[in-house]
């Protein structure tokens, strides 16, 4: 099983329990990981804190992966998200995140996706 692998596992497993202890253990100590803000979150506090903070984005959450696939130290799970947020709005979006594999763990995480899906239509 290749890195990129596990961690689509381990992201499944902390969508269902809210526990990230499992994907953390697969992030290098001096990771980086990005998304679509301009803030960039270091080490493995800063792991902890992105992905808690996406978890807390919903109220459930699942990530359906129809690609994963690793080669040349490059990751990529291509993936559909779908839930519910909190208040109870259903979204569904797209994405696609990159990992680069260094010495067996997450060296840096990047996720790009589309934020449509969490801008909420207001009458006009």
């Amino acid at each position: 099983m290749t890195l990129t692998e596990e961690f689509a596992r381990e992201l499944r497993v902390a969508e269902e329990s809210g526990d990230v202890s499992g994907l953390l253990a697969l992030h290098a100590g001096d990771v980086t990981l990005r998304n679509l803000t301009q803030q960039t979150w270091e080490g493995i506090a800063g792991a902890r804190a992105f992905w808690e903070a996406y978890l807390g984005s919903f109220e459930v959450v699942r990530s359906e992966f129809t690609r994963v696939q690793e080669v040349g130290g490059l990751g990529v799970l291509e993936w559909v998200a779908s839930g519910r947020l909190p208040g109870g709005r259903e979204f569904s979006y797209r994405g696609v995140s990159l990992l680069d594999v260094q010495g067996g763990k997450v060296g840096a995480f990047r996720t790009y996706y589309d934020s449509a899906a969490f801008v909420v239509a207001t009458p006009a």
